[in-house]
C-alpha cells in the first residue's frame, strides 16, 4: 500500500473522530433493604429520574440528600446488593403508550400481565406531569353518564370532573365504577381501570365481566396487585393517568377509575418510612395531601386551543365504620368535585346501590345533565328530601294527615325505583321514563314490593312500542316529548292492569 493511500485513510479516520467527552454519573449502592437502595455518588440526579443497576434492576430517585440518594427499586429488587454500580439514565420516569393498550392488562411499567406479547407502542408519556393550567380548561358541562339512576339523576358526573366514590368495605364501590365503564359502550369514551393493591383474583373477575359485556374493547386495566411491591402500587395511578393523557391528546374523552387511593396512601407511607422521611399524622408523611392532589388535578376538560379532550376521574376511598372525617378521606374530599357516599346500613337493608343521597354531592350539579334529565330529576330530589325528613316522624306518630302520608308513600316507591341490579346500567331515556313515572303518580297504586318488576316491564314496553319517545327524550325535552311519554306510560299501565 502506498504512503499516499495510508495518509488518506488516516485523514479520513481522524475526520470521523469526535472530541466529545462522554461523562456518565455513576453511583454505588451503600445499603439495600425492602426495595429501598441508598446510593452515594449521584450528586446531579433529578427527582423521579430513572436509574439502572449493574444487574439490570430499575429504580427511581425519590430522596435527594446532600451525600446520599434514596432510590425506590421498581423492578428486579432481589438482584440489587451492596457495592453494586448504579447509573443515571438522564430522563424522568416514563412509560410506553399507544392504542395497542386497549383491551390489555398491564402493570404500572406497562409489562403485559395477560399472557400475550405487547408490541407497537411507539409513544412515551411521563409518569409524573404538571396538570393543565386554568387557562387551558373548559367548564364541565357535558354528562358522563354512569347508567345508574341514583347518580345520573341526583349526583351527576360531568366529563372532566373528579367525583369521589367513598364508603366502607364491601358496600359496592367498585361495582359503581365498573357499571360506569360498561355504560360507556358506544359513547366513544376510553376507560382506564387502575387496581391498586387489589387481589389478582378479584381483578381477574372484573376483567372477565368487562370482556363479557364488550367493555374491554375500549378499556385498559393497570394492575399493581397485593402481592407486588409498594413501589408499583405507588406508581400505578400515575401510570394510569399517563395512559389517559395519551388518549386525551387525541381529543378523546377518557374515564379513569383509581381503585383505591386508600391503599395507594398506605403504599406511599410504607415507602416514605423506609426512606426515613419524618412521619406525621397517622404516620403518613407531610406531603401525602400533595400525593393525591397532583394526581387528581390532571383530570380536566381541555379547551380547543389546548387540544381538546377530557379526563374524568373516579377515585375510590375506603372508610372505616363510615368515618368520612378520617385523614385520607378528608384530604381526597377536599381535592375532588363531590362524592358519592355508599352507606353500609342502606346496603344491609337491601338498598343497592347503597347511595346516601343526603351525604353525597356533586359540585357540578345539573350543568352535567341532559335537558330531559335536568327537567325531571329536580322534582324527584325534592320529593326524596321531604321523604327522608318525614320518614323519621312517621315512626312515632301514626296519625298523619293525607298529604304527609302521600309524600311518605311516594318516597318509598321512589327509593324502590332507584334500586338497580349490578352490571345493568340504563340508557338515559329509560332513566328519565322511570323518574317521570314516579314523579307523576304512575307508581302510586303499585305495591312497594312490585315496583322493580313494574319498572322492568315498563322499560321493555317502551323499547317495543315507543322508539320515537326514546329518540325524543335523547334529543331534548318539550311538551310534545312529555305528551308522548305520558301516552306510552298510560298505555302500559292499562295493559299492566289487564
Amino acid at each position: 500500500m502506498s504512503v499516499e493511500k495510508i495518509i488518506k485513510e488516516l485523514e479520513q479516520t481522524i475526520s470521523k473522530m469526535s472530541n466529545e467527552i462522554d461523562i456518565q454519573d455513576v453511583g454505588t449502592v451503600v445499603s439495600v433493604s425492602d426495595g429501598i437502595a441508598r446510593v452515594t455518588g449521584l450528586s446531579s440526579i433529578a427527582s423521579m429520574e430513572e436509574v439502572t443497576f449493574a444487574h439490570g434492576a430499575r429504580g427511581i430517585a425519590l430522596n435527594l440528600e446532600s451525600e446520599m440518594v434514596g432510590i425506590v427499586v421498581v423492578s428486579g429488587a432481589d438482584s440489587v446488593h451492596e457495592g453494586e454500580e448504579v447509573r443515571r439514565t438522564g430522563h424522568v420516569l416514563s412509560i410506553p403508550v399507544g392504542d395497542e393498550l386497549l383491551g390489555r392488562v398491564v402493570d404500572p411499567l406497562v409489562n403485559p400481565l395477560d399472557g400475550q406479547a405487547l408490541t407497537g407502542l411507539k409513544h412515551r408519556e411521563l409518569v409524573e406531569k404538571i396538570a393543565p393550567g386554568v387557562m387551558e380548561r373548559e367548564p364541565v358541562n357535558q354528562p358522563m353518564q354512569t347508567g345508574i339512576k341514583a347518580i345520573d339523576a341526583i349526583i351527576p358526573v360531568g366529563r372532566g370532573q373528579r367525583e369521589l366514590i367513598i364508603g366502607d368495605r364491601q358496600t359496592g364501590k367498585t361495582t359503581v365504577a365498573i357499571d360506569t365503564i360498561i355504560n360507556q359502550k358506544g359513547n366513544g369514551v376510553i376507560c382506564v381501570y387502575v387496581a391498586i393493591g387489589q387481589k389478582e383474583s378479584k381483578v381477574a373477575q372484573i376483567v372477565e365481566k368487562l370482556k363479557a359485556t364488550g367493555a374491554m374493547d375500549y378499556t385498559v386495566v393497570v394492575l399493581a396487585g397485593s402481592s407486588r411491591s409498594a413501589a408499583l402500587s405507588y406508581l400505578a395511578p400515575y401510570a394510569g393517568s399517563a395512559i389517559a393523557e395519551y388518549f386525551m391528546n387525541q381529543k378523546k374523552d377518557v374515564l379513569v377509575v383509581y381503585d383505591d387511593l386508600s391503599k395507594h396512601a398506605v403504599a406511599y407511607r410504607e415507602m416514605s418510612l423506609l426512606l426515613k422521611r419524618p412521619p406525621g399524622r397517622e404516620a403518613y408523611p407531610g406531603d401525602v395531601f400533595y400525593l393525591h392532589s397532583r394526581l387528581l388535578e390532571r383530570a380536566c376538560r381541555r379547551n380547543e386551543e389546548a387540544g381538546g379532550g377530557s379526563i374524568t376521574a373516579l377515585p375510590i376511598i375506603e372508610t372505616q365504620a363510615g368515618d368520612i372525617s378520617a385523614y385520607i378521606p378528608t384530604n381526597v374530599i377536599s381535592i375532588t368535585d363531590g362524592q358519592i357516599f355508599l352507606d353500609a346500613n342502606l346496603f344491609y337493608k337491601g338498598v343497592r346501590p347503597a347511595i346516601d343521597v343526603g351525604t353525597s354531592v356533586s359540585r357540578v350539579g345539573s350543568s352535567a345533565q341532559t335537558k330531559s334529565m335536568k327537567k325531571n330529576a329536580g322534582k324527584m330530589k325534592l320529593a326524596m328530601a321531604q321523604y327522608r325528613e318525614l320518614e323519621s316522624f312517621s315512626q312515632f306518630d301514626s296519625d298523619l294527615d293525607v298529604d304527609t302520608k302521600r309524600t311518605i308513600e311516594r318516597g318509598k316507591r321512589t327509593q324502590e325505583m332507584l334500586k338497580q341490579a349490578n352490571g345493568n346500567p340504563l340508557p338515559t331515556a329509560l332513566q328519565v321514563a322511570s323518574i317521570y313515572a314516579v314523579n307523576n303518580g304512575f307508581l302510586d297504586a303499585i305495591p312497594v314490593n312490585e315496583v322493580v318488576a313494574w319498572e322492568k316491564g315498563m322499560h321493555e314496553y317502551i323499547v317495543r312500542n315507543g322508539a320515537s319517545v326514546i329518540t325524543g327524550i335523547d334529543k331534548g325535552w318539550d311538551e310534545s316529548v312529555e305528551a308522548s311519554l305520558k301516552e306510552v306510560l298510560t298505555s302500559y299501565q292499562e295493559s299492566h292492569k289487564a
